[in-house]
C-alpha cells in the first residue's frame, strides 16, 4: 500500500535487490522521512555507494549467522509462549472450579464458627477439678491459659509461616509436593493450620478437589474474619489428640494427668507430634513412636528459634510418658456417676455446664490406695480380683467414691450399679426392727438349731453357745438368733425398716432375709448405716451439690440439708452400743480404730462369693465389698478378713489429724436387763410410716445426749416366743439353706 503525502504525491516501496538482504531493502532512512510538508525528498538515481552496499551486503551475512542459531532459541521462546498460554487456561479452569465449588457453597454472609460441643466440667468440694466430659473432653483454654510450649511445638511442626501467610501457604506446598515427589509417597502435606481448621469446623475428612477448593475459601474467609491467635486457640482447642480427646486440654489430662496450663516442653512436644496420625502415636498405644515423634518436634522447635539447646537437653532426659490405655484413676468413677444423674436433673446438656460434686479429692485418693494395696497383697492369694468403697458423711453427701480396682481396666462401677446379696452386713436393720417392738440389746434368746419350714439356718462356726444376748448375737453374728428376731418382728416389717433406712431395691420379705438375701448396691447399703451414725436421720446418697452455667447462673442446687427422722434416737444409741462390739469383741475386730470409737457390721455370702465391711464414726460411714465380679467364690474371705483391713486403712487415713469424737448416744447410757414383749408406744408411729414422729433428743448437762430408756415390763409368759422350734436337736451336722442363703459373717 503507497503511502501519500498532502501534495498527493505517492511513495512506492522498492522490493529489488537479493533475497539475502532481506527486509533491508524497504528501509526508510531519516533523510527519507516524509517532511511535515509531504514533499519527497531528492533521491540518488546512481544507487547506493558501492561502500554502502557492502554494509548491507555484511549486516545480511550477520542476519544469516543469527537465523542459523536460532532453533534452540526459538525452541525456547516457543516453550515460554505456551507455558503462558497454558498458565492463562490453567488459571482460567481453576477460576471456573473455584467458582463453581464456591457457587454450591452456603453465602459467605451465613458462615460462623459451629459452637464448640459442650463440656461438663466436674469439681470436687474445694473445687479441684476431678475430671471434664462431654464430647471434646476438656474445656476450652485461651493461648494465655495454656503452657505457651504447646503453641509453639504446634507452630514448628505443623505451620511455620503461621503468623505470615494468609491462610494458605504457597512456598510450604510448593515444599511438601517436593518432598513427596522426591521420596515417593506421601511424607508431608501442605495444609496450614487454618486450612486444617476449616475442614475440622465445615468439612468432611474425604478427600477430594471440591473439598479442597472449599476448605481454601474457607481459610481466607477465617484469616479475614478472625486474629491469627484466635485462629490459632480455635485450632487447639478443638483437634483430635487420639485416644478420644480432642483438644490440649482433654488430651493433657488424657495422657499426663494434668492441665494443659501445667505441661512442659516434653510433654508439649510430645502433644503437636500427635497431630500427624493422633490414633497410631497415641502414648497410649505406642508409647515408643510418640517419643521418637516427640524428639523430631523438638528438633523443629530448635529450627524456629522457640528453644534452646540446654532445654531440649533437659527436655530429652525426662521420662518418657507412660500413658494408660484409658482414663485412669477412681475419681473418674465418680464423673460417670455424675453424667449418669445429670439428664434427669437438667435434661440434656446444651452448653458448658460446672457440676459441684460433694467429693473430697484427698479422701478419694487415699480410698484408691487403701483399695489397691490390700488387693495387691493379698488379692491373688485369696482369689480376689475385684473391691469397691464407697464413703459418705451424716447427710448422704458421697465422700469417696472407688467402683472397682483400675478404671484403666473396667470402668463398671461396683459401687453404685452392681447388686450383690450383702449377707450378715443386713442384720442390723434386723435388730433395730426387733427394738422397736420392745427388744433390748440384753434381751436373752438361745442360740441353738432353728427350724423355720424347711428351713435350718446354721452360725458360721456351726457351734451353739446357748443362751445370749442380742447384743452377744450381733457382736458374733449368730444366724440363729437374726433368724428368731425376723420372726418376731415379721420379714414385712424389718423389710419396712429398712426401705425408712435408706434401701431402695425390691427385697423379698421372708425369713431368709435375716441373712441379707435381697440383693442391694454398696452405696444404698451404706447409706442405709448412717442414721446410726447422724442420730437417726435418712442420709439420702448423693454426689452433686450444685449444677450451673459458665456464667455462673444456678440450674439445680439439692436439698439434702433437712433430712426426715427415720430411728428413735433411743433406738440408735442402743445401735450404737452393740455395734461397737462388733469391732472390739466380735467379727470386725481387724476393723478396730485405735483412739477413735467407730461401730460397724461385717457380711458374708454364701461358698464365700461376696465379703463386705460396713461401718462408722461420728465423722464417716464407709461400705467396702471385695468379691470376683463372675461370682466365683474367694478363699475363704470374711468381712472381717479384706474388707474389714481396707476399711480400717483407709478410715485411719481419713481422720488423721481429727480429734477423736465418741458416736451418738454411747456415752453415760446404762443398759436395760428387760426382755419387753410389746413395742413402745411411739414406736408405732414410725411403723405406720410418719417420719417426724420422734422429737429431737434432749441433752443433758453433761452435755450428752440423755436417751430415754424405759421399755415395758415382759408379759406372764417371759415375752413373744418365736414361731420356731428353739432348741431343737436335729441331729444332722449341716444344712443347706432353702434359698441358697447366705452364711454370715
Amino acid at each position: 500500500m503507497a503511502a501519500s503525502g498532502k501534495s498527493g504525491q505517492r511513495i512506492e516501496p522498492s522490493f529489488g535487490g537479493s533475497p539475502d538482504d532481506d527486509d533491508d531493502d524497504f528501509r526508510i532512512e531519516a533523510s527519507d522521512r516524509v517532511t511535515g510538508g509531504g514533499r519527497k525528498p531528492t533521491r540518488s538515481k546512481s544507487g547506493p555507494p558501492p561502500k554502502k552496499k557492502a554494509q548491507r551486503s555484511k549486516r545480511g551475512g550477520t542476519r544469516r549467522g543469527s537465523g542459523n542459531g536460532g532453533g534452540f532459541i526459538g525452541l525456547v521462546r516457543t516453550l515460554f509462549y505456551w507455558c503462558i498460554v497454558l498458565g492463562i487456561w490453567g488459571a482460567m479452569g481453576v477460576g471456573g472450579l473455584v467458582l463453581y465449588y464456591g457457587a454450591r457453597m452456603p453465602s459467605a454472609e451465613s458462615w460462623s464458627i459451629p459452637e464448640r460441643p459442650p463440656n461438663v466440667k466436674i469439681l470436687s468440694v474445694n473445687g479441684d477439678i476431678i475430671a471434664n466430659r462431654g464430647t471434646t473432653g476438656g474445656e476450652a483454654l485461651s493461648l494465655e491459659n495454656m503452657s505457651p510450649y504447646i503453641p509453639q511445638a504446634v507452630i514448628a511442626i505443623e505451620d511455620r509461616r503461621f503468623y505470615s501467610h494468609f491462610g494458605v501457604d504457597p512456598l510450604g506446598l510448593a515444599r511438601a509436593m517436593l518432598t513427596n515427589i522426591t521420596t515417593g509417597r506421601m511424607v508431608q502435606g501442605g495444609s496450614t493450620l487454618t486450612q486444617q481448621l476449616a475442614k475440622n469446623l465445615f468439612l468432611s475428612p474425604e478427600r477430594t478437589l471440591e473439598r479442597k477448593v472449599q476448605e481454601v475459601l474457607l481459610a481466607f474467609w477465617l484469616e479475614q474474619k478472625y486474629s491469627k491467635d484466635q485462629i490459632l486457640a480455635m485450632y487447639l482447642n478443638r483437634v483430635f489428640f487420639g485416644s478420644n480427646a480432642y483438644g490440649v486440654e482433654a488430651a493433657s489430662r488424657r495422657y499426663f494427668n494434668k492441665s494443659a496450663r501445667d505441661v512442659n516442653l516434653g510433654e508439649a512436644a510430645l502433644l503437636a507430634g500427635l497431630l500427624k496420625a493422633p490414633s497410631r502415636l497415641s502414648p497410649a498405644r505406642d508409647p515408643k513412636a510418640a517419643e521418637e515423634r516427640a524428639q523430631v518436634v523438638l528438633g523443629a522447635m530448635r529450627e524456629e528459634g522457640f528453644v534452646t539447646d540446654s532445654e531440649i537437653k533437659t527436655a530429652m532426659s525426662q521420662a518418657p510418658t507412660k500413658a494408660k490405655s484409658y482414663w485412669s484413676g477412681a475419681e473418674h468413677y465418680v464423673a460417670d456417676m455424675v453424667m449418669d444423674q445429670l439428664p434427669g436433673m437438667i435434661g440434656d446438656v446444651k452448653e458448658d455446664l460446672i457440676v459441684d460434686t460433694t467429693i473430697d479429692l484427698n479422701l478419694e485418693k487415699k480410698a484408691e490406695e487403701a483399695i489397691s494395696a490390700t488387693l495387691a497383697a493379698d488379692g491373688a492369694k485369696l482369689d480376689a480380683s475385684q473391691a469397691a468403697l464407697v464413703s459418705i458423711d451424716g447427710t448422704g453427701a458421697i465422700r469417696a467414691l472407688v467402683g472397682g480396682k483400675d478404671y484403666a481396666e473396667s470402668q463398671f462401677d461396683r459401687a453404685s450399679k452392681a447388686k450383690r446379696q450383702p449377707g450378715s452386713a443386713f442384720k442390723p436393720f434386723v435388730y433395730a426392727a426387733a427394738l422397736e417392738i420392745g427388744r433390748t440389746p440384753m434381751s436373752i434368746r438361745n442360740d441353738g438349731p432353728v427350724r423355720i419350714g424347711n428351713w435350718t439356718p446354721e452360725n458360721y462356726d456351726q457351734k451353739y453357745r446357748g443362751e445370749v444376748t442380742l447384743a452377744d448375737a450381733l457382736a458374733n453374728s449368730l444366724n440363729t438368733i437374726a433368724a428368731q428376731l425376723v420372726m418376731e418382728v415379721g420379714p414385712q416389717n424389718v423389710v419396712k425398716v429398712a426401705h425408712r433406712l435408706g434401701i431402695d431395691s425390691e427385697m423379698q420379705a421372708n425369713a431368709s432375709i435375716a441373712l441379707g438375701t435381697s440383693e442391694v448396691s454398696l452405696v444404698e447399703l451404706t447409706s442405709a448405716y448412717a442414721p446410726f451414725m447422724n442420730g437417726g436421720f435418712k442420709a439420702t446418697p448423693h454426689v452433686i451439690r450444685r449444677i450451673s452455667k459458665a456464667d455462673g447462673t444456678v440450674l439445680y442446687e439439692n436439698t439434702y440439708d433437712n433430712p426426715p427422722r427415720v430411728l428413735d434416737p433411743a433406738i440408735v444409741s442402743e445401735m450404737n452400743q452393740m455395734m461397737v462390739r462388733v469391732l472390739t469383741n466380735g467379727t470386725g475386730k481387724k476393723a478396730h480404730l485405735k483412739g477413735w470409737e467407730a461401730a460397724g457390721k461385717t457380711g458374708t455370702t454364701q461358698s464365700f462369693r461376696d465379703a463386705l465391711f460396713v461401718g462408722y464414726t461420728s465423722n464417716l460411714t464407709t461400705g467396702v465389698w471385695f468379691g470376683n465380679d463372675d461370682g466365683k467364690s474367694m478363699k475363704k474371705v470374711t468381712g472381717g478378713g479384706l474388707p474389714a483391713r481396707a476399711w480400717h486403712d483407709f478410715m485411719i487415713a481419713a481422720h488423721e489429724g481429727l480429734s477423736p469424737s465418741p458416736l451418738f448416744g454411747t456415752t453415760g447410757v446404762q443398759p436395760v436387763f428387760d426382755d419387753g414383749g410389746a413395742p413402745p408406744a411411739a414406736t408405732g408411729d414410725v411403723l405406720s410410716g410418719d417420719p417426724n414422729a420422734f422429737p429431737e433428743p434432749p441433752v443433758g448437762v453433761d452435755g450428752s445426749i440423755a436417751v430415754q430408756q424405759t421399755r415395758p415390763l415382759p408379759d406372764g409368759n417371759g415375752g413373744m416366743v418365736p414361731p420356731a422350734d428353739v432348741g431343737e436337736t436335729t441331729g444332722a451336722t449341716k444344712r443347706t439353706t432353702l434359698f441358697d442363703i447366705l452364711t454370715g459373717g
